[in-house]
C-alpha cells in the first residue's frame, strides 16, 4: 500500500546511501534556479546525475534533509497514480517544515506525472527529473510542462569521463610520455564497447550490452508501443545499423526490409524510427544542401553509443569511427549539426561555426586522401570554412591548401582536445 509512511521510509533511505555513492563527476552546467528534465538511453547515467547534484549541494552546505529523492522504479511504488504524488509533499511536511529540492528518478512510470511537475514548478519548488523516454525531450517538454523545465540530454561517458572512471588521470604533458600509450590502450576498449558507466565493471562486455539492448528492445519499444511485428522492428533497426554512415530514405529502408521477405510499409518504418528516437537509441542528421522535403525524408542515422552499434556490425571499424565522431559532434552542436551532400560529400558540417569534418579510418590510401581533401576544398569555395578537420584512427598531419588549413587528427586525441 502506497501511503505517507512508505514515502517517508523511501525518503529516509535516500538520505542514508546517496551521500556515500562513489561518482565520476561529469562536467554539466546548470542554471542555479532552473528546473531540469534529464533524458537519455537506459543506463546512460541519468540517476548518477541526480546523485552528483545532491552531493554537490551537500558540499555547498545544504542539509540532506532539504532534499527529497524518489526513485519511481522502486517496486514498492509500482502502480502509483498521479493523484498519489501529493503524498510526497505530505510526507515531507509531516516531519519538517523546510521547502525541499525534489529529485525524481524515472518519473514517467507514473501516468500524468507532468501535472504534478507543473504544479511544483508553479509553487516555486526546484525540481530535477529523469526519464528514459525521449518523449520527455524538448519537442514535448515545452508542451507537457508548459515551459517550466529545461531539458538536458544525458549520454553515456565521454572518453575523458571513461578515463577518469578507469582511474587514468592525464597530466599536463600526457601526450609525450608513457601516459599516452595508456590512454590509447584504453581508447581501444572505448571505441569498441562504448561508454555506458555500468559496463566498466564487467569483463564480458558483449553479454552486458546484449542484455541492455534486449531491455531497450522489449521494454522501451515492443511493450511501450505495443508492437506486434517484432521481426520487422528488429530488422529495421539492423538495417539502420548496417547503413549508419549512409544517407537513407524511408522508402529505401522499407524496400530493404521487404527484400528479405518481411512485410512492412513506409508509414510503419517511419513509426519505428520515431520509436527508436523516443528510446534515445538513435539520432538523425539532415543534409544541409537538401530542399526541405528531402531533408525530412532522407537522413543519416547514428547510434547513441558505439557499444550498441557494435552489436550489429562485423569488423566495420570505419562505421564505428564515424559514429563516434557523430556522437561527439551531436553533444556539442545539437541540432546545428548537419552532413553536406551536393556533388560532394562531407560527413559533418556546422554552418554556424564554419566547421567541416571528415571521418576517414585509414588516411594512407591516395584515393582516400584525394577524395577527402577535394570535398573539403570544394565546400570551402562555396561556404568558406574557418576550420576543416579529417578525423582518423591513428594518422596525424597538417595539410595546407591555399587559404584552407586541414588538420588530420587521430580520434582519441581529437575527442580529448576538441
Amino acid at each position: 500500500m502506497i501511503d505517507k509512511e512508505l514515502i517517508r521510509s523511501i525518503i529516509s533511505e535516500g538520505y542514508e546511501y546517496i551521500p556515500h555513492i562513489d561518482l565520476v563527476p561529469r562536467n554539466l552546467a546548470f542554471e542555479p534556479a532552473g528546473n531540469y528534465v534529464f533524458v537519455g538511453v537506459r543506463q546512460a547515467g541519468k540517476s548518477y546525475t541526480l546523485y552528483q547534484l545532491i552531493q554537490e549541494k551537500l558540499s555547498d552546505g545544504v542539509p540532506v534533509e532539504n532534499m527529497v529523492y524518489i526513485n519511481f522504479d522502486d517496486e514498492r511504488l509500482h502502480g502509483m497514480q498521479c493523484d498519489q504524488l501529493n503524498l510526497i509533499l505530505e510526507a515531507n511536511y509531516s516531519v519538517r517544515e523546510v521547502k525541499p529540492t525534489f529529485f525524481f528518478d524515472e518519473i514517467q512510470n507514473v501516468d500524468s506525472w507532468e501535472k504534478f511537475a507543473r504544479r511544483l514548478a508553479n509553487q516555486k519548488y526546484q525540481v530535477y527529473i529523469t526519464g528514459s523516454n525521449a518523449k520527455m525531450l524538448s519537442r514535448d517538454i515545452q508542451t507537457v510542462l508548459g515551459g517550466r523545465y529545461i531539458d538536458m540530454a544525458i549520454y553515456p561517458y565521454s572518453f575523458a569521463e571513461f578515463l577518469s572512471a578507469n582511474g587514468i588521470e592525464r597530466g599536463a604533458r600526457w601526450m609525450y610520455g608513457q601516459k599516452r600509450g595508456e590512454v590509447e590502450r584504453a581508447f581501444n576498449d572505448y571505441f569498441q564497447w562504448g561508454g555506458f558507466p555500468e559496463l566498466i565493471r564487467f569483463k564480458e562486455k558483449r553479454v552486458w550490452l546484449n542484455g541492455l539492448y534486449n531491455r531497450i528492445f522489449f521494454n522501451d519499444l515492443v511493450v511501450r508501443h505495443k508492437i506486434k511485428n517484432e521481426e520487422a522492428l528488429r530488422l529495421v533497426l539492423r538495417k539502420l545499423a548496417e547503413s549508419v554512415c549512409q544517407p537513407i530514405s524511408y522508402t529505401r529502408l522499407c524496400n530493404m526490409v521487404k527484400a528479405v521477405g518481411v512485410l512492412c510499409g513506409t508509414a510503419t518504418v517511419i513509426e519505428y524510427i520515431n520509436h527508436f528516437m523516443d528510446a534515445c537509441l538513435i539520432f538523425p542528421l539532415q543534409n544541409y544542401a537538401s530542399r526541405f522535403v528531402d531533408r525530412e525524408t532522407t537522413k543519416k542515422f547514428y547510434f547513441v553509443d558505439n557499444g550498441l552499434l557494435n552489436l550489429f556490425l562485423r569488423e566495420n571499424q570505419s562505421s564505428l569511427l564515424e559514429n563516434l565522431c557523430a556522437i561527439e559532434m551531436r553533444k556539442r552542436y545539437g541540432d546545428k549539426l548537419y552532413y553536406y551532400l551536393h556533388n560532394i560529400e562531407v560527413d559533418f558540417y556546422v554552418p554556424e561555426e564554419d566547421l567541416a569534418i571528415q571521418s576517414s579510418y585509414r588516411f594512407s590510401d591516395e584515393n582516400t586522401i584525394k577524395r577527402e581533401i577535394t570535398a573539403l576544398e570544394k565546400l570551402h569555395k562555396t561556404h568558406p570554412l574557418k576550420k576543416a578537420i579529417i578525423v582518423t584512427r591513428d594518422d596525424e598531419t597538417t595539410i595546407n591548401k591555399g587559404n584552407l588549413v586541414i588538420d588530420v587528427v587521430p580520434i582519441w586525441k581529437w575527442i580529448l582536445t576538441m
